[in-house]
């Protein structure tokens, strides 16, 4: 089975979201083993300098990649907004050629609101943008669930009803 890795700088605090989150883990289960990690976030001072705020996406990014480093030969695929923008189908494709010929463990990183550091992004298998809009962190992990969720019903030919 599958093992999927959702690694997110940030909580959810919204009940609402927390409870949506939940119901996609569910369902995913059926398909892969998902674990989502949760980071605590650096406070970003009020007013805070470009030099403070790139030591905060460092101080971040270096968080997400001791996570990485544990699960060695796994493909890793960053939410950017300068990544690859994918249909359902083809991000499908691209999970299902994963785990056929690449790996048995995916890690999907969400980094933090400042960005990701260059050494984080010099880690990643591949980079994946769902929209050249700003979405807040919080939303942007439902709809990597929902795609996660969508991608194995298209993968196993189920019709997709939410």
């Amino acid at each position: 089975m599958l093992n999927i890795k959702v690694l997110c700088v940030g909580k959810i605090r919204e009940k609402s979201l927390k409870e949506l989150i939940e119901e996609y883990e569910k369902r995913i289960s059926k398909y892969a083993k998902l674990e989502i990690i949760e980071l605590d976030d650096d406070k970003i001072p009020q007013n805070a300098s470009p030099a403070i705020e790139e030591q905060i996406k460092i101080s971040e990014s270096n968080k997400l990649i001791e996570k990485i480093k544990k699960y060695p030969n796994s493909n890793v695929i960053l939410l950017d907004l300068k990544g690859k923008q994918y249909s359902s189908e083809e991000f499908a494709e691209k999970i299902d050629n994963i785990q056929t010929y690449s790996s048995s463990t995916i890690i999907f990183v969400i980094g933090g609101s400042l960005g990701m550091s260059q050494e984080l992004l010099s880690l990643s298998n591949d980079k994946i943008c769902f929209s050249k809009m700003t979405f807040p962190h919080q939303l942007i992990r439902v709809f990597l669930l929902e795609q996660i969720f969508r991608a194995f019903k298209i993968l196993n030919n189920e019709t997709y009803h939410k």
